[in-house]
């Protein structure tokens, strides 16, 4: 591939996040000047900082910014851009923005828009990639799309069944159905989360394969009429419709299953007069039948894999066969090398059913070695906010063959340390370990019949874990004075131990106390007792140096690294992929932490677990509620949440209406236990 020529001296991205910083490293590598675009939420982000020209276009919410197509026009008007590079997510797959980019004179750095309409509804896709030979899944996409019909539709293909947005991907407007009686409730919340997130809330039915793999194969055209694929990825471990790890080449495919499928890709490409980059979706039974589902006419998240196995830079060949330059690549140049693997880190915490987090990233260090990359949207520092998605970074590893490149994402898992922000690297680290996943026995289903029970109940911080907080809270490294001093330091007298003197801290942790002692030497090294046992247990004196958050701990032959940071009352501790906070003790209502709940006089006040805005409520005040029923819906990092009644009682009041902007820890109903509701 030949340098990038004008017209592209000057390229907007059109995004923010990883994926931004990402396009926006390949634009500069090619010799033009990024542009990036920002909310008011994104004024200091990392992609912004990135960029070499950065512009404001709108207010943190997405459809007042970043989806907001007359803004970004005027933005890259403004600042000369000769082309707009959409990434992922928000404007990518809309075709009005395509549009709008020709009839300002700027070229649109994906696929042209009859293609985009075209894909974008999944039931024309269908039809489309049918006639030219594809299989496709048994479904009802018919005009008529009425509660009653699309319920008759669903009795006659035989349940379960998928309800799928026409419009858009990514796990929105998805829902299973595995009985009838759940039909109108699921079909109802499809088409309202449909509507928020692509503005149109048509959906389609397919019938639901039990246990398939999601396959999809990577496909690029340029504007000559040459289309090719670069194999598969496997897809199938996901959460919510949304893809957790990702991977290539797919462990179970034949070559002749996988030569088949990928020129089934590149049908499905042609026949809509594809160009750009692009991804065909497939299902793959356990017969090894496959049926195409979608395709995706946009840049993947998960397109590193492909990258890592092929060497291809797929974001240059989209400025390239933008720019007007011909596919140099043949089919046969497509070969395979070793196995690479793709983890998303999402800000987002398993312990408490997967609630998105937000908060300053206070430690943000990812691995760095041969073999390992990370793509992310955020550096030490930055805010995680309940604005946009909560994908903090993807983990890409690359080795000679599969069990190879699985050593390789257990060791950078277990050395990717974050804090301030709770993060789903336990589940990362549970799947790496586990037996299935290692022999390549997983389907879509995978997280509904795997359980881990570590993600419930997270282990007990080892002494090694509070020995470090408390040598963290003595050197106070990055600690800021009013924490040192304040009415939650740690230290029972004075502040940090002088030599020959011995302070005790104190932490409490899920509900147990812990107590650390450290005495200092006249060296400068530390002695150390936890809950009454020397630390480590041969009684070695322990070396520390600490910085930027970073704590090296030195005993006897022994070395560990370990990361540390202050947020207000707590002190926050990382080892070895696995974070605690610990805070100082003082009194917790055991049923408030089970339920994020408040029990005040005998009424139970459930409150907003993280800032969002009030989507549905289904309740009155007088109403009559038994247990897990689900009372508000609150929608929050493009997601819905459901808060529920952890108890049978009766609504004493109900605090918010739907529309209503709530923060986290704002009170939504007040709850009456059953029992003295009767009294009543």
């Amino acid at each position: 591939m030949s340098k990038l020529k004008p017209p592209f001296q000057r390229i907007l991205v059109a995004n923010r996040g990883e994926i931004a910083v990402r396009v926006m490293a390949a634009c500069q590598e090619m010799g033009a000047t990024a542009i990036a675009v920002y909310s008011d939420a994104d004024r200091d982000a990392m992609h912004v900082r990135a960029a070499d020209v950065a512009i404001r276009i709108g207010p943190a919410p997405a459809r007042e910014s970043y989806l907001n197509i007359p803004n970004i026009i005027e933005a890259a008007c403004q600042t000369g851009a000769q082309a707009i590079h959409p990434g992922y997510g928000f404007l990518s797959e809309n075709a009005e923005f395509a549009e709008a980019c020709a009839a300002a004179g700027i070229v649109f750095i994906g696929p042209p828009p009859e293609a985009i309409r075209l894909m974008g509804s999944k039931i024309a896709a269908k039809r489309a990639v049918e006639r030219a030979g594809v299989p496709t899944v048994p479904g009802y996409a018919g005009a008529a799309r009425d509660t009653k019909t699309l319920e008759r539709e669903a009795a006659r293909i035989g349940y379960p069944v998928m309800l799928k947005a026409s419009a858009g991907g990514g796990g929105k407007g998805m829902r299973i159905v595995r009985k009838p009686g759940d039909f109108a409730e699921s079909l109802e919340a499809a088409r309202r989360e449909a509507l928020a997130a692509f503005g149109d809330d048509s959906v389609f039915i397919e019938k639901l394969a039990l246990a398939p793999r999601h396959v999809e194969f990577q496909v690029l055209a340029d504007t000559y009429g040459r289309t090719i694929h670069l194999g598969e990825r496997e897809c199938s471990i996901q959460r919510r419709h949304q893809k957790v790890i990702e991977e290539s080449p797919c462990p179970v495919l034949t070559p002749e299953l996988r030569a088949e499928m990928g020129a089934s890709a590149v049908a499905a490409a042609r026949a809509v007069g594809y160009v750009s980059a692009g991804t065909c979706e497939f299902l793959l039974d356990q017969e090894g039948h496959y049926y195409f589902l979608e395709m995706n006419t946009r840049l993947q998240v998960e397109h590193p894999v492909t990258e890592s196995v092929t060497g291809f830079d797929l974001v240059r060949w989209q400025l390239a066969i933008a720019a007007g330059q011909p596919l140099t690549i043949q089919q046969e140049d497509i070969s395979p090398r070793g196995h690479a693997i793709e983890a998303r880190l999402y800000a987002e915490d398993p312990a408490r059913g997967y609630l998105p987090s937000t908060g300053r990233a206070l430690v943000f260090a990812p691995p760095r070695a041969p073999g390992v990359r990370v793509d992310s949207g955020i550096e030490m520092g930055d805010e995680v906010t309940v604005n946009y998605d909560p994908m903090l970074a993807k983990l890409i590893v690359h080795a000679e063959n599969r069990l190879a490149a699985i050593e390789r994402l257990r060791w950078a898992l277990d050395r990717f340390a974050v804090l301030g922000v709770a993060t789903n690297s336990a589940l990362l680290r549970a799947i790496a370990q586990d037996p299935d996943y290692q022999a390549a026995a997983t389907s879509t289903a995978y997280l509904e019949t795997h359980t881990f029970p570590e993600l419930e109940t997270p282990p007990a911080p080892p002494p090694i874990a509070l020995a470090a907080a408390a040598l963290w809270d003595a050197l106070a490294t990055g600690a800021p004075e009013s924490a040192r001093r304040g009415p939650f330091n740690p230290w029972l007298t004075g502040s940090a131990p002088t030599a020959g003197g011995e302070r005790v801290a104190r932490y409490l942790s899920a509900g147990e106390a812990h107590t650390v002692r450290l005495r200092r030497s006249p060296d400068g090294c530390w002695r150390a007792w936890v809950d009454d046992a020397p630390f480590p247990t041969s009684g070695d004196a322990v070396s520390v140096t600490a910085s930027g958050g970073r704590l090296s701990l030195a005993f006897g032959a022994d070395r560990e690294i370990l990361y540390a940071a202050r947020r207000g009352a707590e002190t926050l501790v990382w080892r070895r992929g696995q974070a605690w906070t610990l805070t100082r003790p003082h009194p917790l209502d055991v049923d408030t932490a089970a339920h994020g709940a408040d029990i005040v006089m005998g009424a139970q006040t459930l409150t907003a677990p993280m800032a969002g805005a009030i989507i549905k409520v289904n309740v009155t005040e007088g109403d009559i509620v038994e247990p897990r029923r689900t009372l508000v819906v609150l929608g929050a990092m493009k997601m819905e949440h459901a808060i529920a009644a952890p108890r049978a009682g009766r609504v004493r009041h109900v605090l918010c209406a739907p529309g209503d902007v709530v923060p986290g820890g704002k009170a939504l109903i007040e709850l009456d236990p059953l029992e003295e509701a009767s009294d009543e």
